[in-house]
């Protein structure tokens, strides 16, 4: 995919970042994702920049295209840093209503300081996913509810009752991670798992 800043206007030339690439796979097993970065050209490349491993938590909604894990995990500890990832497969009549509900939730996560990261991205026309790591899963559930301590708290839980009422996509997903390991770099920094 093409990263996506969030929060921009949807007509800025900085809302879609065609130069920079995004990747969001599931793998086998760890083997199999060593040896896709050690000897396919294009996971050299990867290599290069900045990314993550995750272990899978919870999901909430559906997507194809991955093998979800049946059994989830619940981490009781709620200052545990986790990774939020949502993947949506747009109704193409309903872009416009997404993102006049979308925008300012975009502004929310970007700016809450609850997050080290927040990223998004877009494969044309109808996926986009969004990535942000939380310093505390406590932090991601004030602001999933509406309970953090910002501007306009309700954001998100105003445009997912809106979702409720009249869904904006054909497939949509949540999922929550754990960090395990962080590689390479972002914009210079190299911590962001790290609280």
């Amino acid at each position: 995919m093409s990263g996506m800043t969030l929060g921009a206007p949807v007509y800025s030339i900085s809302r879609i970042l065609t130069r920079q690439i995004v990747m969001f796979a599931q793998w086998k097993d760890e083997e199999s994702l060593e040896h896709f970065l050690q000897t396919k050209p294009f996971g050299k490349k990867l290599t290069k920049g900045w990314y993550v491993k995750l272990l899978f938590l919870r999901q909430w909604g559906t997507i194809s295209g991955f093998e979800i894990p049946k059994h989830e995990i619940e981490i009781e500890k709620m200052d545990t840093t986790v990774v939020a990832v949502t993947i949506a497969r747009m109704k193409l009549l309903e872009i416009p209503r997404f993102i006049r509900w979308g925008i300012p939730v975009e502004k929310l996560v970007r700016d809450h300081k609850g997050t080290t990261l927040s990223l998004a991205s877009i494969r044309f026309p109808r996926t986009i996913s969004t990535f942000s790591i939380w310093k505390t899963q406590q932090e991601m559930l004030e602001m999933v509810s509406g309970h953090s301590k910002v501007e306009k708290p309700k954001r998100h839980l105003d445009a997912m009752k809106e979702r409720n009422r009249k869904d904006f996509h054909v497939e949509f997903t949540t999922l929550r991670f754990q960090p395990l390991e962080e590689y390479g770099s972002w914009k210079g920094k190299s911590t962001y798992t790290q609280k």
